[in-house]
């Protein structure tokens, strides 16, 4: 049932407008008595899902027990974080999901399906995987809140992905993130159906369908200065919601190009990037906008390592970004990149196929470090003068001494392809 719906390319949602949407879409279910938010965690900061759980606690007051980010694989949120999140929101609300330990298995999706929507190119089935909290903390909602944006994993983010993903167990994260590399990354970006999502939906129709699950879906725009517009809100216990909103999004968050760049300069905010995990959607969002032989120049002054937690990392470091071939014969050959799948689902997605160069410019990391796992490293201080972020706005941009380059401030925020490839991925 859609509960709300506000949005179009050229909206501009207030605070006032989410408010009000929210508490409209509440009134409509009626008294809840135990209720347990489940927004994104800061990686997600921009989508406005702070201010909506903030929000739906002034709404339920006591009624709102519980707050569980939706970490997936990411590091904990730290109390900074929640504060500049979360603004006031009592610290001992928050609960921390590990995705390691101990999820509660709702069902499993059969591997007849997922042979079936990959086209067989994997062959295992899935376990629908939540924090065990969802089930056993006798709630009568579970608001889902966070933002609709073209994912590597997903097609587009949210939507059940943050409940089966973001709390769920590593078996399930690890074979969704492989799934969606083994298919095609960019076969599924920009896609609300594909067969990550589908698998999804199943889980949803066959495992969850008792669960008091309400979702609300924001779509965040990016402007040329680097400021966001909230374009939408959705709201709903279904696939309309979501499926309203993606398609939103593919009109505020898909930038359609008519040539392939040659250089193109990504920004990584310090405060939300501090890892090659979450900084390679500079990677990610922008492989199918790349020109054979261009380069991509990631400036991250907050990048000071490469997994979000010590195996990943470990991982990471021992294999690196070589390249779906090699990634494949890794994961037939040895035991550990077998056994985290999505490890070897980001290795995949942060290669460039040897198709452009990709030049890493860390705050906290070294030459060697960033070299031994296949790109090449400039200086942060040396390449931030030449490509000031502050000086250049987003889209195209002719530099003094008549240089071109295509520049990004949040690679977050979108997606960005060369028509001639995108359409050609469908």
């Amino acid at each position: 049932m859609l509960l709300y719906a506000r949005g179009n390319e050229n909206e501009q949602l207030s605070k006032q407008d989410l408010k009000q949407g929210l508490c409209a879409a509440l009134d409509k279910l009626g008294a809840r008595k135990k209720v347990l938010a489940v927004p994104p965690d800061f990686t997600r900061y921009h989508s406005r899902a702070g201010e909506m759980t903030s929000v739906a606690w002034d709404y339920y007051g006591k009624s709102l027990t519980d707050i569980l980010p939706a970490l997936g694989t990411h590091a904990p949120m730290t109390k900074t974080e929640i504060r500049r999140m979360f603004g006031d929101i009592p610290l001992e609300l928050f609960r921390e999901h590990n995705w390691r330990t101990g999820p509660a298995k709702l069902g499993e999706v059969p591997c007849e399906f997922i042979r079936e929507v990959s086209e067989g190119r994997v062959d295992f089935s899935w376990p629908a995987q939540v924090n065990r909290i969802l089930v056993d903390g006798g709630f009568d909602l579970i608001l889902s809140i966070g933002q609709v944006v073209p994912h590597e994993v997903s097609g587009m983010a949210n939507y059940n992905k943050n409940i089966f993903v973001g709390t769920g167990g590593a078996d399930g994260i690890n074979k969704s993130h492989f799934l969606g590399a083994a298919y095609g990354m960019e076969r599924i970006m920009g896609r609300a159906d594909n067969p990550v999502r589908q698998v999804l939906n199943y889980a949803t129709d066959h495992f969850a369908k008792e669960m008091p699950i309400v979702y609300v879906l924001t779509v965040i725009g990016t402007a040329e200065d680097g400021a966001t517009r909230t374009r939408g809100l959705f709201i709903g216990d279904d696939i309309q919601c979501f499926n309203l909103a993606a398609e939103l999004s593919v009109k505020v968050n898909l930038e359609m190009l008519d040539r392939p760049l040659r250089k193109a300069v990504v920004y990584l905010d310090p405060g939300e990037y501090k890892s090659t995990w979450l900084g390679n959607k500079s990677i990610y969002r922008t492989r199918m906008a790349m020109a054979d032989e261009g380069e991509l120049i990631v400036l991250a002054p907050g990048v000071s390592q490469f997994g979000e937690d010590a195996e990943i990392d470990r991982l990471i470091r021992k294999y690196g970004y070589v390249g779906t071939n090699r990634v494949l014969e890794a994961v037939e050959k040895y035991d550990d990149i077998k056994n985290n799948l999505s490890a070897a689902a980001h290795l995949i997605h942060g290669s460039s196929e040897n198709r452009f160069s990709i030049t890493y410019c860390p705050g906290k990391l070294s030459r060697e470090q960033i070299e031994a796992v296949n790109f090449r490293y400039a200086s942060l201080p040396e390449m931030t003068k030449r490509y000031d972020p502050k000086k250049l706005q987003n889209g195209f941009n002719r530099l003094v001494r008549g240089e071109e380059v295509y520049f990004i401030s949040n690679p977050g925020m979108g997606l960005w392809a060369f028509k001639g490839r995108f359409d050609n991925q469908a």
